[in-house]
């Protein structure tokens, strides 16, 4: 089970979801009150093992923007959460070695995935990053071999029924990892090591010898 940590916004956040067997950590240049500017993601990006994904996660920006700060930043993927059409998406992956295409769960858009060249396919709630559950029957029906993302509202508590219900290749999680108190992003120690543990007692059976594995996609 791929696991992703998001809306990191400090080294030792980055560390922490790393040592407790995070694969990728998120870094938000979209508006947010987890967003974090570039040279801070550089800075802490060169501090991280190679084989961890590094994402960042871009909202109706320009593709050669997103281009731009992937680079810039030294990052290894692009998370479009936006209204990105299908050429945009794929003028992206063509200059950025990865590529997660996000889209609210129940989007008809769903059904013309194959047309945004995109390696991962995220299905997230209506309002990124609130938090917020959204019906995961509506993740179901995605469309079949992709690698599908699930997002939205993931804690500890509610991962594994996430996953027993849509059979994600991965699953993706910010808000729920974070502490009551502190600055916005602050991440949880105990509910990070919850959350990985959770999700990857959850793999289905057989999981990692699957042909869409995270294993495979991550040693491209």
């Amino acid at each position: 089970m791929f696991v992703k940590v998001c809306g990191i916004t400090s080294e030792d956040d980055a560390l922490l979801a790393v040592a407790m067997g995070a694969d990728a950590v998120g870094f938000i240049f979209a508006p947010s009150r987890r967003r974090i500017a570039v040279a801070r993601a550089r800075d802490i990006v060169a501090r991280l093992p190679r084989e961890v994904i590094t994402v960042g996660v871009f909202q109706d920006e320009t593709p050669a923007r997103v281009v731009e700060t992937v680079n810039a930043a030294g990052l290894r993927a692009a998370q479009l959460h936006g209204h990105e059409s299908p050429d945009m998406t794929r003028w992206v992956r063509e200059r950025v070695g990865l590529v997660i295409k996000a889209f609210p769960g129940g989007s008809p858009a769903i059904d013309g995935w194959d047309t945004y060249g995109a390696d991962v396919l995220m299905i997230d709630a209506p309002n990124p990053g609130s938090g917020e559950i959204f019906d995961w029957s509506l993740a179901e029906d995605a469309p079949k071999g992709a690698r599908v993302l699930l997002a939205g509202g993931l804690t500890p508590e509610n991962v594994t029924s996430a996953i027993e219900k849509v059979r994600p290749w991965g699953v993706d999680a910010a808000s729920g990892l974070e502490t009551e108190a502190g600055p916005p992003g602050r991440k949880d120690p105990v509910k990070v090591r919850r959350f990985v543990a959770a999700a990857r007692a959850a793999e289905p059976p057989g999981f990692r010898s699957e042909s869409d594995s995270p294993y495979d996609w991550t040693s491209e």
